[in-house]
């Protein structure tokens, strides 16, 4: 079908690019997303699009965003960042243009994208998990993406995993994402500062002693120079993710699970301790099939390619 246009929706910026039939992003745009006016929202989208068209002939356009979207893949029935309540996206972009638009959760987008062109391109069964701000993912089984019987399958960071936990803004407590993400990584690292524990220091350094000022990729680079501490509180996030991976796996038996997002930035001061703590938590361990563990490829670009290549399906 040629090219087509992906578009990812972030809570500050939109990015939108022509992507060819091998997952080639041959032209790009970028705008501020207006989140709190979904008009505004999908005219800013709409019009990225129009620009992109006037160099290339492309009829198909894939859009991913943060929320629960039907399984018509058209209407974002709620998101966490965006003001949008049932908002009929895809009509509202085809009212600006005249192409076929879906609407895709942009992390079952990433999942699609790793799947056909990065670290799932050689299997046929794929976990992605996306670990940034919160923890995210999306299925892909028997090379087709597993979206649930509504739509909104995938949201693997509110697995429950601490009874009575820390609370989480999808209004439970204990889930996944309050113990395996970029928010955890900052949580404890920050908690450290605050009481003046001494193996804090070079953290605290690094932020004048503000502990609201450090962040997930401060505590990256310090664990990258050697840091003691900064070791330890990535190492505790991936020792989270190899539990709740295992639940996962143990579930939905993946050939391999793609780890991507922002903390993944970490490497295998990340993916060590993950590794262990994966290998210990899987029923049966042993005896099982070998799940590949891997980084993705792709990096923030993987959603904008597989909402590209899922507006072609």
């Amino acid at each position: 079908m040629g090219l087509s246009i992906g578009v990812d929706i972030g809570g500050t910026k939109i990015a939108a690019g022509v992507v060819d039939e091998d997952g080639t992003i041959v032209a790009e745009e970028k705008v501020e997303t207006p989140a709190q006016d979904p008009a505004a929202l999908a005219a800013a989208v709409g019009e990225a699009i129009v620009r992109l068209r006037k160099d290339h002939d492309v009829q198909t356009v894939g859009i991913g965003a943060a929320g629960f979207v039907d399984k018509a893949r058209a209407t974002v029935l709620f998101a966490p960042n965006i003001s949008w309540h049932h908002e009929p996206l895809a009509a509202r972009v085809r009212e600006i243009v005249d192409v076929r638009v879906i609407v895709e959760n942009d992390a079952n987008a990433a999942a699609w994208g790793e799947f056909r062109f990065g670290a799932g391109a050689d299997v046929d069964d794929l976990l992605l998990v996306t670990v940034g701000t919160g923890v995210g993912g999306g299925i892909v089984q028997d090379g087709s993406l597993n979206r649930g019987g509504f739509g909104v399958a995938g949201e693997i960071g509110h697995l429950r995993m601490v009874r009575a936990g820390i609370r989480c803004g999808c209004g439970q407590y204990g889930c996944w994402e309050q113990y395996a993400s970029g928010r955890a990584l900052v949580r404890e690292a920050q908690d450290r500062i605050r009481v003046g524990m001494k193996d804090a220091a070079p953290l605290a350094a690094m932020v004048d002693g503000d502990p609201e000022r450090i962040t997930g990729p401060m505590v990256t680079q310090a664990a990258q120079e050697g840091d003691p501490l900064a070791c330890e509180l990535i190492a505790d996030v991936g020792q989270w993710l190899g539990e709740g991976i295992a639940s996962l796996v143990a579930v939905l038996d993946p050939q391999v699970v793609a780890i991507g997002g922002g903390v993944a930035a970490a490497g295998e001061l990340l993916m060590a301790p993950l590794r262990s703590s994966f290998w210990r938590a899987l029923p049966a361990g042993p005896d099982r099939p070998p799940t590949g563990l891997r980084f993705a490829t792709l990096g923030n670009k993987a959603g904008m390619i597989g909402a590209a290549d899922l507006a072609r399906v």
